[in-house]
């Protein structure tokens, strides 16, 4: 068990490393410059200089590669010189101070992610901190809409093979795989948001948080979530629905399934007992990348409905070329993929004790 957490543990540095290292020289060959990007309209030339030495912009590129890794690694190494625009150099955040050999001081702290260009002053990790949330909220609702309903009607699919009943499934479930996730966002909106307003009293747009009318306090807003979660669930319960279908179909099929059935067990007490933990491991598989995906690819659906998570940040970001917050949220949606994965083979373990972590 240590080993294989060890060996995950140094694969997943390596991974974040080369993450690191593609998103940071893709982004540093883009045009345009960086501190005009953060200066904007109020350019100056001597402003001008004095945002490129903060930051390092006047730099190679090699060098502020190696400054934004030490900005990011949890041991990082600091000096009092003037060339030094790093994370201390700010003074705005706290570290805990290791060691000082020369001029040079040793920290531990936590990874920066820099400032963001469009939203001078405030941090990454700040931004991410508002809009992570909101994304995960909206994820785990379409992803638990997805595995409930999916696994229900992949077990009716199963149980009725060929009937009209499992037909009926599969075409629902073909449509809800073919249908783009923008154009579904769209219909939606438009019909349960506009057209059946008065009956459903949903909004088009609208995320979590939201000002009261008098524009005092933020308010959550539980209907809010409805129509972007089914919306994003609609291809990952398609796809639930064929994998517990197919994996199900296949389990019947086994030796241990026939003794339950010799012995006199009710199909309720062989389904619920025996076949339908066995018949979920590819479901976990596909859930676990939906799930992470969800993280990074919510963005149609956020855009559209107005919700305020990682994906429509993305997007404000792209639009703004604010290279930090784009970084910051790859890196962060990297991370989060190793951590599922490492959690979904714990699952493995315990749906089918043959299977060892190694």
């Amino acid at each position: 068990m240590i080993s294989y957490f060890l060996n995950k543990i140094f694969y997943a540095l390596l991974t974040l490393f080369g993450v690191v290292t593609v998103i940071f020289f893709l982004f540093s060959v883009l045009p345009g410059d960086p501190a005009q990007m953060m200066m904007g309209q109020n350019e100056d030339s001597d402003q001008l200089a004095v945002v490129k030495q903060k930051y390092g912009f006047d730099k190679p590129v090699g060098i502020q590669y190696l400054y934004y890794l030490n900005d990011l690694s949890p041991i990082s190494f600091h000096s009092k010189t003037p060339v030094d625009y790093t994370y201390l150099k700010r003074g705005k955040y706290k570290a805990a101070k290791l060691f000082t050999i020369g001029k040079t001081t040793t920290v531990l702290k936590f990874p920066y992610l820099r400032e963001s260009f469009a939203k001078q002053g405030k941090r990454v990790s700040q931004v991410l901190a508002e809009t992570l949330p909101n994304t995960f909220v909206l994820a785990i609702s379409a992803i638990t809409i997805a595995m409930l309903l999916g696994v229900f009607m992949g077990i009716v699919s199963a149980l009725y093979k060929d009937k009209w009943l499992d037909k009926a499934i599969q075409v629902l479930s073909t449509l809800g795989m073919s249908v783009p996730s923008f154009f579904s966002s769209i219909l939606f909106a438009w019909f349960f948001g506009y057209i059946l307003h008065e009956y459903t009293n949903l909004e088009m747009t609208g995320s979590l948080y939201e000002l009261d009318d008098f524009g005092e306090a933020m308010h959550i807003r539980w209907k809010n979530l409805i129509l972007p979660a089914v919306v994003l669930g609609i291809r990952p319960l398609a796809v639930v629905i064929q994998l517990m279908r197919n994996s199900l179909l296949e389990v019947f099929n086994q030796d241990y399934i026939r003794t339950a059935r010799a012995k006199g067990l009710s199909e309720f007490q062989i389904i619920k007992k025996h076949a339908v933990k066995n018949a979920l491991n590819p479901v976990v598989t596909a859930i676990s990348g939906w799930f992470a995906s969800m993280l990074a690819g919510a963005v149609f659906v956020e855009y559209i409905f107005g919700w305020n998570g990682l994906g429509k940040e993305i997007v404000n970001a792209l639009n703004t070329l604010d290279l930090p917050v784009i970084m910051g949220s790859v890196l962060i949606i990297a991370v989060l993929f190793i951590i599922i994965n490492i959690f979904v083979d714990v699952i493995y373990v315990w749906l089918d004790p043959k299977v060892k972590l190694n």
